[in-house]
């Protein structure tokens, strides 16, 4: 049995991973690459991470912490400010919305479902950055981007499957 204290300082340490992966979603996100014409269109972790924890550990990443990545990814990316977090907040909201067709299925309906997501996300944020800008953006950066974010989802998600289940045996600890 662990100190009260103990248990209060891990439960806070597990409240803070889903955030911090967060963090480190951004910063991948808007770090270079250094391979030409693949920045523009990276993976969406971010979309990712928000679509995956909303699913499995929802408690995890409240809408708070949502709006708290994705206003750091706007600033980061350039992107106008709250473009990409309405984004992630939208998605969050509708995945939270239909949280049970996606965890009651097996990963190919989750994975399908990302697919679906991501695309709508990806259309969202081409129809709201050529409305910031007042004329139609280039459509295939975004295009790319929904992509290889599909393409990458399966091992994006059993990364954080792994974080999920660190964080479950450390519930055991507690």
């Amino acid at each position: 049995m662990t100190e009260p204290w103990a248990r209060r300082a891990l439960a806070s340490l597990v409240l803070l991973v889903p955030p911090l992966v967060g963090l480190a979603c951004v910063l991948l996100s808007v770090a270079p690459s250094g391979i030409n014409g693949i920045d523009a269109a990276g993976p969406a972790l971010t979309l990712m991470l928000v679509y995956f924890w909303t699913i499995f550990q929802p408690e995890l990443l409240p809408p708070p912490a949502v709006f708290l990545i994705g206003l750091l990814q706007d600033t980061l990316s350039g992107a106008p400010i709250g473009l990409g977090t309405l984004i992630l907040l939208a998605v969050q909201r509708f995945v939270a919305s239909e949280r049970r067709v996606f965890t009651a299925r097996t990963f190919s309906i989750a994975w399908f479902g990302f697919a679906v997501v991501a695309l709508i996300a990806t259309a969202g944020g081409w129809l709201l950055g050529s409305i910031h800008a007042t004329r139609l953006i280039e459509f295939q950066p975004f295009v790319m981007q929904a992509l290889f974010s599909i393409a990458l989802y399966p091992v994006v998600s059993w990364l954080f499957g792994q974080i999920v289940r660190s964080l479950k045996s450390l519930e055991s600890f507690r």
